[in-house]
């Protein structure tokens, strides 16, 4: 029992906790082996490394910087959660693919292409007649008439980063349907500024710079509307044609400027030449209502809403985008009916009728079985797509 005790290691005597650990561990139980306690180190280190992604230290005291892992993000900030950063590693990526997207496209209509002039050779060589080119869109003749659409984009403070994307969509399409129109219009985009044209510039490669009889201004639409009734006067501003030929008496002084807002008490009937009219360039999924309205009061602007209710009868509210306007507009200068232009325009989804034949198709089910409670229409929600401030609202 003697020689137990004596080759028994004594117990290590406590020392001052200011005193290193690696002093007390020199004293009692001499040097460590090489290596020994600094591979085990490792192994808690990569350990950690793996499960956190912050790169750790082999002193398990030192706390990892929380922002390290923010270094290789662009934009990123300590603030942002995790979802946050996702959406804008997703962002980046996206960007920085769009020159290999640009590429494919460009391919795939490259062999589009060859593999229509490989089959019209075929069917020649077979026999069949040759087929007849079809005719473009751009060969056609646009007619430009003395009349002016201005969206105005004063809101952008009011809208969120997706909805300002979605605004940029539409401004495009207005373009679009404006250059393709048989007749166009004087199309201007009125506060162009702020993030709006911060997106143009960069995300957009300042695409709309190569927008053709677009014009761009920082100012407001009421600035706007003093500057359009100069270039639409003279053999530049336009031609009386389609529609507005019979008012070919008009003179460019008995234009009007009135800005577009279903919170108007006033119904739109026609347009007329040498008038501008207004769109509220604003997607806020309805979160400032009568924001426009109220604007152009304040500016002493004339007010006026589509005539939706008279003309169409709708299975939901009649929420249409900024592009929808116009293109309705462009509708009317063509056809000269109401209708027919709600008709061709706004989405089939939405479920629009013309009255007429609403009421036909009602005699026809007059049932009580049928027959739909007339509140129905106010009490359905619009849907999630992105609707602007200037929709028109059928009359209850």
């Amino acid at each position: 029992m003697a020689m137990e005790e004596e080759e028994r290691p004594r117990k290590i005597q406590k020392i001052d906790r200011d005193e290193p650990e690696s002093s007390l561990m020199d004293a009692e139980l001499g040097p460590v082996m090489t290596g020994a306690v600094e591979a085990g180190e490792n192994d808690i280190a990569s350990e950690d490394e793996s499960r956190t992604g912050t790169p750790t230290t082999g002193n398990k005291d030192v706390t990892p910087d929380t922002n390290d892992g923010l270094a290789g993000i662009p934009g990123a900030t300590p603030g942002m959660s995790k979802n946050q950063l996702k959406k804008l590693r997703r962002k980046q990526k996206w960007e920085a693919e769009r020159d290999s997207r640009r590429a494919k496209r460009k391919e795939k209509l490259v062999a589009k292409r060859e593999k229509r002039r490989a089959a019209a050779i075929e069917a020649v060589q077979n026999g069949a007649p040759k087929p007849e080119p079809k005719l473009k869109l751009k060969h056609l003749r646009s007619t430009l008439l003395p009349i002016t659409f201005v969206i105005d984009c004063g809101y952008d403070e009011l809208m969120l980063d997706k909805e300002r994307i979605s605004l940029a969509s539409q401004l495009t399409r207005s373009y679009s349907d404006n250059h393709r129109s048989p007749y166009r219009s004087h199309l201007v985009i009125s506060s162009f500024d702020k993030l709006l044209k911060e997106r143009f510039e960069t995300v957009l490669s300042k695409s709309h710079l190569n927008w053709k009889g677009v014009r761009f201004f920082e100012e407001d639409f009421a600035h706007v509307a003093e500057k359009a009734n100069e270039w639409m006067q003279g053999p530049e501003g336009g031609k009386l044609d389609g529609v507005l030929a019979k008012h070919a008496d008009m003179k460019p002084e008995d234009g009007e400027v009135i800005y577009l807002s279903s919170d108007s008490p006033d119904t739109l009937t026609e347009l007329k030449p040498y008038s501008t009219y207004i769109i509220g360039g604003l997607v806020d999924k309805n979160r400032h209502k009568g924001i426009c309205y109220k604007t152009a009061v304040e500016k002493g602007i004339k007010t006026a809403k589509l005539p939706i209710g008279e003309y169409i009868q709708m299975a939901s509210r009649s929420v249409l985008a900024t592009n929808h306007v116009v293109e309705i507009m462009l509708r009317w200068l063509e056809l000269g009916d109401w209708g027919e232009a709600f008709m061709q325009v706004i989405p089939k989804r939405k479920g629009g009728v013309l009255k007429g034949e609403a009421n036909k198709s009602e005699e026809g089910n007059d049932t009580p079985e049928s027959k739909q409670p007339e509140e129905s229409v106010d009490q359905e929600q619009p849907s999630a797509e992105q609707t602007t401030e200037s929709n028109w609202k059928g009359d209850p």
